[in-house]
């Protein structure tokens, strides 16, 4: 039995051997109240049918993933990555998702500072449509080692800098713990990006000892060392109070039997609720 199911929401990339069918299934099954959508699992599908399916299954969609990547070396580039953008909002908007979260990007050899401007400029670019489309866009801050060609926005202090500094309502930021948990400053952010009215969604998962591989080696909730509980406290008291987005990469999760490793997210979700 889950509890607090109605706040509890999981990316279909966590458990990424199933499809969107599959997904919509067996998270309306055992209680999850809300799903967050990656833009493979929707690839040559009508995003208005899983839409229609995800209501019918009693889930929320509670995002988009992902678009971002702004910053290039190339002026040509720059402006394909805003296209593509406005596309991914169009898909947003027909998928019913309120929210696209951004993966910002960065360029090897490229300062992180012109890179963020790059950042800044192509989301600004995006933000009349997105707000046509009524789809809000998340600047999620990544953890420093991907700070190469993934991401040049690295802690909660630079996104959240990003969004006041862009002043429209489209534009926040999306918190998660396994990049951020890290931060001595992390407490003083979340309190000043909640001050803003700027944290658009949450994503939870662990940092698990040793880690085995950088990117896809995220534990379950309680399987590691990030103060979840006391984060989502902070994230609370700054008024947030949307879904706890579980978003997991892992190998080792990936190759178990899917539905035991639901089985298991419900369970550490559980344990997770009777902390807080």
């Amino acid at each position: 039995m889950i509890i607090n199911g109605e706040n509890l929401c999981i990316h279909t990339i966590t458990t990424k051997p199933w499809g969107i069918d599959k997904c919509l299934a067996a998270y309306s099954r055992v209680g999850v109240g809300g799903i967050s959508i990656w833009r493979q699992s929707v690839e040559n599908r009508s995003k208005r049918e899983i839409y229609r399916r995800a209501n019918e299954s009693g889930l929320r969609i509670a995002s988009y993933v992902r678009g971002g990547f702004f910053p290039s070396i190339s002026v040509q580039d720059r402006q394909k990555a805003i296209d593509e953008n406005l596309r991914i909002i169009d898909e947003a908007y027909e998928l019913g998702a309120p929210l696209v979260v951004l993966v910002c990007g960065a360029v090897p050899g490229q300062s992180l500072s012109s890179s963020r401007d790059q950042i800044a400029d192509g989301i600004a670019a995006c933000l009349d449509h997105a707000q046509e489309a009524g789809v809000r866009l998340g600047i999620e801050p990544l953890h420093p080692m991907y700070s190469d060609d993934r991401s040049a926005v690295n802690t909660l202090e630079q996104a959240t800098d990003i969004a006041i500094q862009l002043d429209h309502p489209m534009i926040g930021v999306t918190i998660d713990v396994y990049h951020t948990w890290w931060d001595m400053h992390l407490e003083k952010e979340i309190k000043r990006c909640g001050a803003h009215d700027k944290i658009f969604s949450f994503h939870i998962c662990d940092w698990r000892t040793p880690t085995m591989d950088l990117l896809n080696d995220r534990g379950l909730m309680g399987e590691g060392c990030i103060p979840i509980t006391q984060i989502s406290q902070w994230i609370s008291e700054a008024g947030f109070h949307g879904f706890h987005e579980v978003e997991i990469f892992s190998n080792r999760f990936w190759s178990m039997d899917q539905g035991q490793f639901l089985n298991r997210i419900v369970e550490a979700w559980n344990q997770l609720q009777s902390k807080e």
